[in-house]
């Protein structure tokens, strides 16, 4: 049967600067609604999901292709995964420079190759081949980055401290054939070790989507996701009967207990119920149902407006 299309995206947990917000949740509602209208269209989840991430990478107040954050040596660095729930391929890439969307690298090494993630320099010369025009790596550098990977560099910082403030982009969706997909897009932890690839990249752990139960895309304390494989542990909880929003709880809440890990989900299910929950003290996010678009940043918030509400208000600009 026809299903309602869902899409639900998150620009990154963790802390959310005030005189970012505004800028945060006119990012999450622009790529949200330029997601359902792909789905709108009678377009495929895969393509949502990815014209979502793109349109995050593309906002530099988010961690993600450009407005990414600098490693220890002040370059750029990205991981990017995407995952179809009809046959469950995968693509990613991991520890990328100089592309402006890694997501659509991700999307090219899951169709193009027997591959599901190549890395660095082998991932440089894929997209090569493929005519991915190749960026200065200064073009996804903001001034904000810069700043920050300075302040890091000083003798008494703690860059654990700036780490709240993550920013990894996702999108889930589901179309109206009932298929599922999942992407997620980060430029990592600021001042990490250079080739330093955290759970975005990884299948189960930045992201996951299965017909049979959903898609999910995480956020949060890379480290602590991989170890417990998140995205994995919340449809483990829904195949067990689980809501969207019980599951995501459950496993951010095992997250904490078993490894003090902080992060946030977002989630749909195969009936198309979605929740974005966060253990952290913001998350970024927005989700369109029914012509309905909801979004939040702060626990407990959620703004609702109608598609075409929010569609005029983005031609007027926000």
């Amino acid at each position: 049967g026809r299903m309602k299309p869902v899409i639900v995206v998150h620009g990154g947990a963790g802390r959310i600067f005030k005189e970012r917000e505004e800028g945060c949740r006119a990012g999450v509602v622009r790529a949200a609604l330029q997601g359902y209208s792909v789905l709108k269209r009678g377009g495929c989840a895969i393509d949502a999901v990815e014209e979502a991430v793109r349109s995050m990478e593309d906002d530099p107040h988010f961690n993600a292709g450009c407005g990414s954050v600098l490693n220890e040596k002040g370059e750029v660095e990205m991981d990017a995964i995407i995952m179809d729930g009809k046959n469950l391929d995968s693509g990613a890439v991991s520890a990328v420079k100089c592309i402006a969307n890694p997501i659509k690298l991700a999307r090219l090494v899951m169709e193009k190759t027997k591959h599901m993630l190549l890395t660095d320099h082998g991932a440089h010369l894929f997209a090569q081949a493929m005519g991915v025009p190749a960026i200065p790596g200064e073009k996804l550098i903001t001034e904000r980055s810069r700043e920050r990977w300075k302040k890091n560099l000083e003798p008494d910082s703690n860059p654990e401290e700036f780490q709240k403030d993550l920013g990894t982009v996702g999108a889930v969706a589901i179309d109206s054939e009932g298929n599922v997909a999942c992407a997620t897009s980060t430029g990592g932890l600021s001042n990490k070790l250079i080739g330093r690839v955290g759970d975005t990249a990884c299948i189960g752990s930045g992201g996951y989507a299965d017909n049979h139960s959903g898609a999910t895309s995480t956020t949060g304390h890379g480290e602590s996701i991989m170890k417990v494989v998140l995205a994995r542990l919340i449809h483990y909880h829904m195949e067990q009967g689980m809501s969207p929003e019980v599951a995501a709880d459950t496993a951010l809440d095992y997250m904490k207990t078993r490894v003090g890990g902080l992060g946030g989900v977002i989630v749909v299910n195969k009936a198309g119920e979605w929740a974005a929950r966060f253990s952290t003290k913001q998350m970024s996010w927005a989700t369109v149902k029914d012509d309905n678009l909801h979004y939040g940043i702060y626990a407990g918030e959620e703004h609702v407006k109608s598609v075409d509400e929010a569609l005029a208000s983005e031609r007027e600009g926000f």
